[in-house]
């Protein structure tokens, strides 16, 4: 399956069928960069290396929370279109 932010949305099926992946797919990255943000935080105070030195944890939420956006925004474009299309059908 080709990456549903490399090419528009052709009709109201295909954008529905983005919906469910792409938030999964979101919420997943949230997820790790927070968990990365947290570890970086508690391994910061503690001045010791948990698995990583703590600039290493900041990176990689830094990282997922940036390889979440498009997945976010794909997520956002599908219902903002599913949304104009039901405001016509009203």
């Amino acid at each position: 399956m080709e990456a549903p932010w490399k090419k528009p949305f052709k009709n109201r099926e295909e954008a529905r069928a983005a919906l469910g992946p792409m938030g999964l797919m979101g919420h997943i990255c949230t997820f790790l960069g927070m968990v990365f943000a947290i570890l970086g935080i508690i391994a910061g105070a503690m001045n010791s290396v948990i698995g990583l030195a703590p600039i290493y944890w900041f990176l990689l939420a830094i990282a997922t929370f940036l390889a979440g956006m498009p997945m976010w925004l794909t997520w956002a474009l599908a219902m903002r279109l599913l949304g104009i299309e039901s405001e016509k059908k009203e």
